[in-house]
């Protein structure tokens, strides 16, 4: 661990010292590129600085410790420091582990965003509506953009499916999670003998993929142009602005109509379905890994029930994680980190597991 410590520390010195280039500053790609490796290296440079802080104030406390010709008074002083700063080294190393476990470079990019309506009728279409506002809450309080691409209403104002763009850095590695089937327990608006029934909705998160992820040639594409429904105007509606894209070597449809530009929406529809064919490609990988399928967090799989939420009794309970809180609507208001960061402890803690096996 010393050596890949000492070469990361080598690296942020050479990534500061470029950066102060004006060759570099003048050209923003390159700027860009390094100003990330920079902020991803950084968390362990500094911690790697306090850890050799906490070493050396260890090593000064035991030969004051050792040294019989000092005063008793600073002795003492220095054997109380000892066990604190050992268990400070010893969090201290497991935090370093962590923070070398190589980064998905996916965790970067930006989201594409599916909710669908599952099993349960108008109040399945509900409930997705409501998760859609709650992970839209969410993003922008991350200081992320959603743009919503597509969208199908259903009778009661809820959501049959709704497709949106997260755009932020490290947008993927905060909404990874969240793929899977959501459960939701509560007495529907439509219920007159206030009993409690039992729905669903499917989330789907997947990374943005670029063009260099997924090749997709023209003869294999067929493109349909369509006027725009739902809200949005006049001119919405009676221009051939909406585009469907079918991929017809797996079958797979998308469609956009949320910009009046046809050609706009062209590009977000082929961006939806780069990251759909990117994820099917990712997802027949990861089932060729027994290590993988093991995985109880991450595993990004949609028919997996990952969460409850049961409104009587203002409960949200992670199932990959056995985890459970009781603040249901601060959690509908997008305040999820109580379910979040354990899930992040329980992958990064997953994938050190694994790197050590």
């Amino acid at each position: 661990m010393l050596d890949q410590l000492e070469a990361v520390d080598a690296r942020f010195q050479e990534v500061e010292a470029q950066l102060q280039d004006p060759a570099i500053v003048s050209d923003p790609k390159r700027l860009r590129e390094l100003t990330r490796l920079r902020a991803e290296l950084e968390p362990v440079v500094k911690a790697w600085s306090e850890q050799r802080t906490r070493l050396k104030q260890l090593e000064e406390a035991e030969q004051i410790l050792a040294d019989k010709s000092l005063e008793t008074d600073l002795r003492e002083m220095a054997e109380l420091e000892i066990p604190d700063l050992k268990a400070a080294i010893s969090e201290g190393e497991a935090e370093l582990k962590r923070l070398l476990v190589p980064k998905d470079p996916k965790d970067a990019r930006n989201v594409i965003l599916e909710v669908r309506a599952g099993t349960g009728g108008e109040e399945a279409a509900l409930f997705a509506a409501e998760l859609f506002r709650m992970y839209v809450r969410f993003a922008e309080r991350r200081g992320f953009r959603v743009s919503v691409l597509d969208q199908s209403e259903a009778d009661m104002g809820g959501l049959k499916e709704v497709i949106a763009e997260i755009e932020g850095d490290g947008a993927y590695s905060v909404f990874r999670f969240e793929s899977g089937v959501h459960r939701v327990q509560r007495v529907p608006k439509t219920e007159t003998q206030g009993r409690i029934h039992t729905s669903a909705a499917t989330v789907a998160v997947m990374p943005e993929a670029e063009e260099v992820d997924i090749q997709i040639h023209e003869k294999d594409l067929r493109i349909d142009t369509f006027c725009s429904g739902g809200k949005g105007g006049q001119s919405v509606n009676t221009t051939y602005s909406a585009v469907r894209l079918t991929h017809l070597p797996t079958n797979t449809v998308v469609q956009c109509q949320d910009e009046r530009s046809q050609i706009k929406n062209m590009a977000k529809a082929m961006t939806v379905l780069r990251s759909r064919l990117l994820e099917k490609a990712q997802a027949e990988a990861d089932a060729e890994s027994s290590a993988l399928r093991k995985s109880q967090v991450g595993s990004g799989d949609r028919s997996e029930k990952i969460r409850t939420y049961n409104f009587p009794q203002s409960r949200v309970t992670d199932h990959r994680i056995n985890v459970t809180i009781h603040q249901l609507d601060a959690f509908m208001q997008g305040q999820i980190e109580p379910i979040l960061e354990p899930l992040r402890a329980a992958y990064e803690a997953e994938r050190l597991q694994q790197l050590e096996a």
